[in-house]
């Protein structure tokens, strides 16, 4: 399970001097997924909608999250057959298009390899490489589709955990609820996932940060920030999520296709595009495959520009970015 980059936000509450009537922008906070929300938002009448918003959420934790008994996904792992919902099925889709893409990077049936390895909901396990190659054997996006309205499962013990696609998806999924409320401005932030749309009470668009890669989670110092207009962003990264034997650090961060934590100088990956879901997808993506993999893969894809924090061969941090990732930095 990816643990995800705690992302900053300046957002300073004043009228809007351009307005005859002031506005009240409202600010609700919560959980969900196992970690927090913060959705900011301009009602047309000024109303604190939360108590809908937290049911449209709850809805959502049926649909996606496994730690809830009787969550659709929870259902699906235990081969309980279920009708599929709207959501589920395009959040399903997509991953599969992702992990294609990626060459399997990105594949939301690595569960059983991620908690092994001590990052999921079970105890860590003891690791070789025959325990190893037996888990490969239980995962793999080619195994698995929907096919007339319910999961095919190739091998009937494999289980999905969409938690790196879903919060995403999720962010644009209460974006859509607000717009339908009339919100024309808003900012949604589950988990460090964000969806942001038009301006905020100061009349300017809304500032997000990207944390520097600090293993102390306490040492909130940015590394850039940016202006985020009705565009999505996520970020990843390995540098809060690791353990330690013998000396040597495990990353969080697993490569479904090797079965092991990943080893290499990619620290953080930030990720713009169109929608949380393909954003907070392909982050989680390019964790995996690093630094030079995830740039090519990357110019491949319409829509996506990337932020790098990486390692250089003297240790220091650098940064890669791409061309039009430049255009959203705050000057």
């Amino acid at each position: 399970m990816k643990i995800k980059i705690f992302i900053f936000l300046a957002i300073v509450f004043v009228l809007n001097a351009c307005k005859t009537t002031p506005s009240k922008y409202i600010a609700n906070l919560g959980m969900i997924y196992g970690t927090y929300y913060s959705i900011k938002y301009e009602h047309p009448q000024g109303n604190d909608i939360q108590q809908e918003i937290d049911k449209e959420l709850f809805r959502q934790a049926q649909i996606f999250s496994h730690y809830e008994k009787e969550a659709t996904i929870t259902k699906v792992n235990n081969n309980i057959e279920t009708e599929l919902e709207q959501e589920f099925i395009t959040c399903f889709n997509r991953a599969m298009e992702i992990s294609k893409i990626t060459n399997g990077a990105f594949d939301i049936t690595a569960g059983p390899l991620i908690s092994a390895w001590g990052f999921g909901p079970e105890d860590r396990q003891k690791m070789t490489p025959e325990f190893v190659d037996v888990l490969k054997e239980l995962i793999g996006y080619q195994n698995i589709k929907i096919e007339d309205g319910k999961v095919v499962k190739g091998i009937p013990e494999m289980t999905i955990n969409m938690s790196a696609i879903a919060k995403g998806y999720t962010c644009d999924l209460i974006g859509e609820f607000l717009a339908k409320k009339g919100c024309e401005n808003y900012l949604v932030d589950i988990g460090g996932e964000v969806v942001a749309k038009g301006e905020n009470d100061k009349g300017k668009i809304w500032s997000i940060g990207i944390r520097k890669p600090f293993e102390d989670p306490f040492k909130n110092e940015l590394n850039a920030a940016l202006k985020l207009e009705n565009r999505a962003m996520a970020t990843s990264g390995n540098y809060l999520n690791f353990y330690e034997v013998d000396d040597k650090k495990y990353a969080h961060t697993i490569d479904p296709n090797s079965g092991y934590p990943v080893q290499h100088s990619l620290l953080s990956a930030t990720v713009l595009a169109n929608d949380c879901m393909t954003a907070d997808a392909f982050a989680t993506a390019f964790m995996v495959l690093g630094k030079d993999v995830g740039i090519e893969i990357a110019r491949q894809v319409p829509g996506l520009e990337i932020y790098f924090i990486y390692s250089d061969d003297k240790g220091e941090n650098q940064v890669y970015m791409s061309e039009g990732f430049g255009e959203f930095l705050m000057k």
